[in-house]
């Protein structure tokens, strides 16, 4: 549902970058989500990083800020899939990760020499010594109260609609696990109106990449009396040491990609490690273990069919998935699938606001653009009301402190997102 979820999450990233800025700078973090810019304030140079549906929104800010004589730099996984198309609207890009290219690009700054372009010339960066996000930059700020921390980067799946192989590689990266664990030991716990008590979000794209690093990382946890949520593919459930680690190391959900219920479709996709055939297996191993499961599901793809949204909805009741997620399939720029699906004729727009998953901007196969659109909706609606709520959730072994008001912050977004639809 693109920004409007209920819970808004902070962006690590800014923190990162915030983290490798010398200490002589003062930095500023401003995130729309949260509060409001002031488009008046001052800077000696202002940096802008944006998805690719809110890449519009940063090409404006930017705009502002040029004209007021500011240098503006901008970065980010859509900034670096399209640099050219970027500096049209600032000053300078950073392609890729920012370890290594920001203080360089401060250095060049001091010396009025800013280069248009700044990326990575001999491979991605290590993830060793990475200096310490400070936390307290965001307090003040609305946010979920809980930490993001990161462990891995890179993913060697390469999933055709996914743009994190591009971005951050195609091999697993760890952090050292002493400099994760001192971070770990560093956080200090949010007060506001949602305390997660001890929550740690880890963001991996898949905590379980390597599995020595991941047993390691699990049995250190532990000790931590953390409550923590992760992202994992679906053969964790083939692992079932992990599986005990994740349980004892305070594990309360993870965030897992099904994509779909079908073998054709995950195949074609390069979602090799998916079986659908498994899925409910899948499910029943982790609800077993007390872990509760974020199920994403994306439709549209050239595989499916009218009755895939009945399908999946039937699947998510009977499995009694705890939170779901459905998105539209979407040609992010610097995927396989906007390669192909440019190659084909097949894409409808680059307004890149629409890019967030509830719009059609591609021409799909198997329906309409409405028809799939209206499918979209009516899944989020049906599996979103009350009943479907309760019928998930009931007996559920996961932490229900966690996972109730994330399906009633879910239903408002689902309200708000379908009342828009009816007044556009």
């Amino acid at each position: 549902m693109g920004g409007g979820f209920f819970y808004r999450m902070p962006c690590l990233g800014l923190l990162k970058v915030a983290a490798l800025t010398p200490a002589d700078w003062q930095v500023c973090i401003i995130d729309e989500k949260v509060e409001r810019l002031d488009l008046d304030q001052e800077a000696d140079l202002v940096g802008i990083t944006a998805m690719t549906t809110t890449v519009e929104r940063g090409y404006e800010i930017a705009a502002h800020f040029r004209r007021h004589g500011c240098k503006v730099v901008m970065g980010g996984m859509h900034v670096s899939c399209l640099p050219e198309e970027a500096l049209a609207h600032c000053d300078s890009v950073v392609v890729g990760e920012a370890e290594v290219l920001w203080p360089a690009l401060l250095r060049d700054f001091d010396h009025h020499a800013l280069r248009p372009v700044y990326r990575h010339e001999n491979g991605l960066p290590p993830l060793a010594n990475l200096p310490r996000p400070d936390w307290e930059l965001y307090r003040p700020k609305n946010y979920i109260s809980a930490h993001f921390v990161e462990t891995t980067r890179g993913c060697p799946i390469d999933c055709e609609f996914c743009a994190v192989t591009s971005a951050f590689g195609g091999k697993y990266r760890n952090r050292p696990l002493e400099e994760v664990l001192a971070e770990l030991r560093g956080l200090r716990p949010f007060e506001g109106w949602l305390t997660l008590k001890r929550c740690v979000f880890f963001v991996d794209d898949n905590i379980i990449s390597n599995r020595a690093y991941a047993r390691d990382l699990l049995r250190r946890l532990a000790d931590y009396r953390l409550n923590w949520f992760g992202q994992a593919s679906v053969n964790i459930a083939n692992d079932l040491e992990l599986l005990k680690l994740c349980q004892q190391s305070g594990c309360i959900g993870l965030f897992i990609g099904f994509e779909s219920l079908s073998p054709a479709t995950v195949q074609a996709a390069g979602k090799r490690v998916n079986q659908p055939e498994r899925y409910l297996e899948v499910v029943h191993k982790l609800h077993d273990h007390g872990i509760g499961i974020d199920g994403s599901f994306v439709f549209g793809f050239d595989t499916d069919d009218e009755g895939v949204f009945d399908r999946t909805l039937e699947f998510v009741t009977q499995a009694k998935i705890e939170v779901v997620y459905f998105s539209i399939l979407t040609p992010y720029p610097g995927t396989r699938l906007h390669r192909r699906l440019t190659q084909e004729g097949r894409i409808l727009t680059r307004d890149w606001w629409l890019y967030d998953t509830n719009h059609v901007v591609f021409r799909p196969k198997a329906f309409s653009p409405d028809q799939l659109l209206e499918g979209y909706c009516r899944a989020f609606n049906e599996v979103y009301c009350l009943s479907s709520i309760c019928r998930r959730l009931w007996g559920t072994t996961a932490w229900k402190n966690f996972f109730w008001p994330m399906n009633f912050g879910f239903r408002q977004s689902v309200r708000n997102l379908l009342r828009g639809r009816k007044h556009s």
